[in-house]
């Protein structure tokens, strides 16, 4: 058994150049990613994706970071303190 967190991250894209990106990251991490919901501004070329997550504090912190580190990007994350367990 593992020890994963359950929570949220809010990404905000405000370079729409950048969403593709977004996109190959989030689909390498998909197997942490419990539910997704983007709303993309047409007008402005901005974002908002939100994401149900529930991983490892590695898995969450490299999906996270690699998320930040992109220009134009914005991450924000909450986790429960409470770890819940998963079978490998």
């Amino acid at each position: 058994m593992e020890d994963t967190r359950l929570g949220f991250v809010g990404i905000v894209i405000e370079e729409r150049a950048m969403a593709g990106r977004v996109n190959e990251i989030l689909s390498a991490f998909g197997g942490i990613i419990r539910g997704r919901m983007g709303v993309p501004d047409p007008q402005t070329g901005n974002g908002v994706i939100s994401l149900i997550v529930e991983g490892s504090n590695d898995q969450l912190g490299a999906m996270t970071g690699r998320l930040g580190n992109l220009p134009g990007v914005t991450v924000k994350s909450a986790l429960i303190s409470r770890k819940t367990k998963t079978e490998k």
